[in-house]
């Protein structure tokens, strides 16, 4: 599907939406919003904010970009490029320009936006949107499936290529190197080497050295989209408790995801989590971690939790978080989630079984016993 048909499918979604919601229009500047609509389009410059400097301006009969004179251009040659999208420009110096702006488009229309917008009051952007980003197209669907294989290529690649002696801060830089010349960009960063892996659960990079064990947990974007993924590597043969603990997680991890059906709540997930602790013997585990829930344009859109009563959907993405005293998280495409059913394929094709593979999430995770290097956890 070309992107201009992907691009006719979301706004006659938008459309109908505008309908139920009693509004003319809205005005979306978060990245999630502006990206999804405009088919992975970005509209930042920093990559630390959530709201962009360049707005999405859509009513049911046609989507404009709305821009300062500085990032029109790129925005028009690069960002839109083949897309039906007028781009419409304002001086950035004119504190007045953009409310300008919307009077010649937008008039007297009833419309909302999803983040404030200096010197203008309009109305908050009914919670109820968010729900067009959760089922995604088929484009969506392969750009993701790709976007995922990627990010576990990149953590793969600095896990195995780590020494002994790197610093967390050596070992953030080369997965940074890694995620970038595949054209991911860093969202979420962790490395927690030794006893910083079992002390913290968000351990923040540092300038401690790696000696024995490390992890590496990304949430890296593209298009607009996000995947999340872990790793832990170990230089030295697996402990007996530490390979109880990764048996515990994957174990976990796969109660957690043969309960994402469609039509099941992220509160069912979650109760299945708690029971699959118990089972394993990490009762309670899951009060120091939240166990994921449903991604795609966020790192997490809902998280699991106790009678959350939000439902899966075809087509929707997810990443779950089990940590019984390890952790563990993989992207996941959406792909068979129609049916209830979810493809078990890791990014390099082996099927499940294959010798030297650990199923670990939704991806098969190559297991490597070189004797020089990192072991694959």
């Amino acid at each position: 599907m070309p992107r201009r048909h992907e691009l006719a499918d979301k706004h006659q979604r938008l459309a109908d939406w505008l309908t139920r919601a009693e509004l003319d229009a809205v005005l979306l500047s978060r990245r999630c919003n502006f990206s999804w609509l405009t088919c992975g389009a970005h509209n930042y410059v920093a990559q630390t904010c959530e709201v962009g400097n360049s707005f999405v301006w859509a009513d049911r009969s046609q989507i404009r970009v709305l821009a300062n004179n500085i990032e029109a251009p790129r925005l028009a040659d690069e960002e839109l490029a083949g897309l039906p999208i007028e781009v419409e420009t304002f001086d950035y110096a004119d504190p007045d320009g953009l409310r300008n702006l919307l009077g010649t488009i937008g008039g007297a229309q009833a419309v909302a936006a999803d983040a404030p917008v200096a010197g203008m009051v309009l109305a908050d952007l009914p919670g109820g949107f968010d729900r067009l980003r959760w089922v995604l197209t088929a484009p969506e669907m392969d750009r993701y499936a790709s976007l995922c294989a990627d990010v576990v290529a990149a953590v793969e690649a600095t896990s195995r290529r780590a020494e002994p002696g790197w610093t967390e801060h050596r070992v953030a830089a080369e997965t940074v190197t890694e995620l970038r010349s595949r054209n991911c960009v860093p969202w979420v960063l962790l490395v927690g080497a030794d006893d910083r892996l079992h002390q913290f659960r968000h351990p923040l990079p540092t300038d401690r050295a790696v000696h024995r064990i490390f992890m590496i947990a990304v949430c890296a974007e593209r298009d607009g989209l996000i995947s999340a993924c872990s790793r832990l590597a170990s230089f030295a043969p697996l402990s007996a408790e530490l390979a109880d603990k990764h048996h515990a997680c994957a174990t976990v991890d796969a109660a957690l995801w043969s309960r994402t059906l469609v039509g099941a709540t992220l509160g069912d997930i979650f109760a299945e989590a708690v029971d699959a602790y118990e089972a394993v013997g990490f009762p309670g585990q899951w009060r120091h971690h939240h166990q994921g829930g449903s991604i795609g344009y966020q790192p997490r859109e809902v998280k699991a939790a106790p009678a959350q009563t939000t439902s899966v959907l075809a087509n929707q993405a997810f990443g779950h978080d089990p940590v019984p005293g390890l952790r563990a998280r993989d992207p996941f495409p959406p792909n068979g989630l129609a049916h209830g059913q979810r493809q078990l394929e890791g990014p390099d094709g082996r099927p499940p079984g294959h010798p030297g593979s650990l199923v670990l999430g939704g991806f098969l995770v190559t297991v490597d016993q070189r004797a020089d290097g990192p072991v694959g956890v």
